[in-house]
């Protein structure tokens, strides 16, 4: 069985996540979005309203791709994660070359750890790749629209935050 993971804050998860995760479970046969408790990003939801989140957007895709997808809270190493998850290959999304630096040296990293897991890069399609969690958080505290970039779910509970 291939399987990969997808890690991220996911706070909140936004159209160009969900775009990635789409498309990484064309790649797969299964699929693990790692959620990382990451304490040091003081994210704006917890843990479990990330990992809630974002297991809804995941019942919705996996009725629509032939793809077991299921989420795994994380805060250890994420070579050390995927090795938990049995995950051959690692997913990341790009957005602009600046992601790209980042991802590369991390990539490094991950192979120096162990170099039996690979990485894939997934770029954002063109009408997300602009889409950043911070900035939809921001938007949503100023009152601004984000129905394009986020769920009705997720822009529900964003509200909700900022009421």
């Amino acid at each position: 069985m291939r399987t990969a993971l997808y890690p991220g804050t996911f706070d909140p998860v936004t159209m160009g996540h969900v775009d990635v995760i789409r498309r990484g479970a064309a790649l797969v046969d299964r699929l693990v979005i790692g959620v990382a408790i990451n304490r040091d990003k003081g994210p704006l939801f917890t843990l479990e309203e990330r990992v809630a989140m974002v297991e809804a957007e995941c019942v919705k895709l996996s009725k629509d791709v032939d793809c077991e997808i299921l989420v795994h809270p994380f805060e250890n190493l994420l070579i050390d994660c995927a090795r938990d998850v049995g995950a051959q290959t690692i997913i990341r999304g790009l957005r602009a070359v600046s992601d790209f630096e980042y991802e590369y040296q991390m990539v490094g990293m991950n192979r120096a750890m162990d170099d039996t897991i690979d990485t894939i890069f997934l770029m954002a399609e063109v009408k997300h790749q602009a889409v950043a969690s911070k900035l939809v958080k921001e938007i949503a505290r100023l009152g601004g629209d984000i129905s394009k970039f986020v769920t009705p779910a997720v822009a529900k509970a964003l509200k909700a935050k900022f009421a």
